[in-house]
């Protein structure tokens, strides 16, 4: 028989090569169970001195980081297990340094979803920076002679890795709890313009940092194309400019915001008008809590669908100045606030104001034809008109005003003529 050859004779005498095996040319050693690793003795030492390496990271975070020492002992628990994964994972990395591995998998695994809650970023990178500080510090103890530099270097590549896995998590933690908040949230929004706000939506509201402001109104108008995120988002940036709290969302074509924090809506809408698309933007009365939000954006949601009535709607606009509008497109609450808040006030001043009022509107065109009509001097016509303006608010004399008053006196005629309507 032939002698074998040279390279033959090799792979024979190599321990652990199954018969007839070749390895491919140009590979690289595999770290495996066939293949002794370069470091055993490196690995070796680092296996046994685990354990110690996370009890001394226990005790440093212990002594250094006063956030730790005031944790509740669970938490503190769970701190010291991601340690010694750390550790774990480290030692594991080093045995398998090419080999794709899942670092925050083996490190943040062993603790619960809620520790992201509990400790911040900044508290999990003191923790991790103190670790892998206890753990280059024993760098010169753990490391094979000749070995140190070695075990330094992927250390500090692991630490890189570590870095960028703490990150990952928290990245990961931050974006389904903003998917989480941005569902509750449009849960509450949805319940306040539907009408079924209730204690549920106002806990809802507290949990996604609603602090009960005594002023909130409604503010509605047509969302932008495009992603609803963004827009959300421009919302907030504008409340913030504005020292405003806002509950908001995208709920088909409308984009609606709870605002709470002033008792002005208009200069709530004009803050907050930016992000809104093009057309109308209406924003509801003041009502002391949200609860009563669902009055506000009822009437906002009124005021938008009537403002194709006004040629030169302003924008934005309340929705107390759409009220005939309003009234006219079949809503029953600005009917029933036409006539308390105007017809009402005038019927108990007295019936010179409400004749006065009716000729002035209805049948003459000035201050001298409604004396004539009335067998009145001028001055006594603008007297009365001025009661008007403040018994009501609204003044006679301005064509908007005029148009509201003149709907309200046909309401409360109606209403007088029908009690039950």
């Amino acid at each position: 028989m032939p002698e074998p050859s040279a390279n033959e004779a090799h792979q024979e005498s190599e321990p652990g090569s199954p018969p007839g095996s070749h390895p491919e040319p140009g590979a690289g050693p595999r770290h495996d169970r066939r293949t002794p690793h370069a470091h055993t003795a490196t690995l070796k030492r680092l296996e046994k001195s685990s354990g110690s390496l996370a009890a001394q990271a226990i005790a440093r975070m212990d002594e250094t980081l006063s956030w730790y020492r005031a944790m509740p002992p669970e938490n503190r628990s769970w701190i010291g297990l991601v340690a010694q994964a750390g550790i774990a994972a480290f030692t594991e990395w080093f045995r398998h340094p090419d080999a794709p591995q899942a670092i925050s998998t083996d490190v943040f695994g062993t603790a619960p979803r809620e520790l992201t809650r509990a400790i911040t970023l900044r508290q999990t990178v003191e923790m991790v920076r103190t670790t892998i500080e206890v753990m280059e510090s024993a760098i010169d103890e753990v490391a094979a002679p000749g070995d140190e530099s070695v075990l330094r270097e992927a250390l500090l590549v692991y630490a890189r890795e570590i870095a960028f896995a703490t990150a990952q998590v928290y990245a990961q933690a931050a974006e389904a709890r903003g998917a989480w908040d941005a569902r509750l949230e449009s849960l509450v929004v949805n319940a306040v313009l539907s009408g079924e706000a209730d204690e549920g939506a106002v806990s809802r509201a507290a949990a996604l940092g609603w602090n009960s402001p005594e002023h909130v109104c409604v503010v509605l108008g047509t969302a932008p194309d495009g992603d609803s995120e963004l827009t959300v988002e421009a919302i907030r940036r504008a409340a913030r400019h504005a020292k405003l709290q806002v509950l908001t969302g995208v709920l088909g074509s409308r984009l609606v915001v709870i605002a709470g924090g002033s008792d002005n809506p208009l200069a709530v809408a004009k803050a907050l008008i930016g992000p809104y698309a093009a057309g109308p933007v209406v924003a509801g009365p003041i009502v002391p809590d949200l609860l009563a939000a669902t009055r506000s954006a009822q009437a906002a949601a009124a005021g938008l669908k009537a403002s194709a009535a006004w040629q030169d709607v302003p924008r934005p606009v309340l929705a107390d100045d759409l009220l005939p509008e309003r009234a006219m497109a079949g809503d029953p609450a600005a009917r029933v606030q036409l006539v308390e808040e105007i017809y009402r006030p005038l019927e108990e001043a007295g019936s010179a104001l409400l004749e006065t009022l009716s000729v002035y509107l209805e049948q003459a065109s000035s201050l001298e034809g409604a004396a004539r009509m009335l067998f009145v001097h001028p001055n006594t016509v603008r007297y009365r008109l001025r009661r008007v303006t403040d018994v009501t608010g609204w003044s006679p004399s301005d064509v908007r005003s005029a148009f509201t008053l003149r709907i309200a006196l046909i309401l409360g005629r109606l209403a007088d003529a029908d009690p039950q309507s």
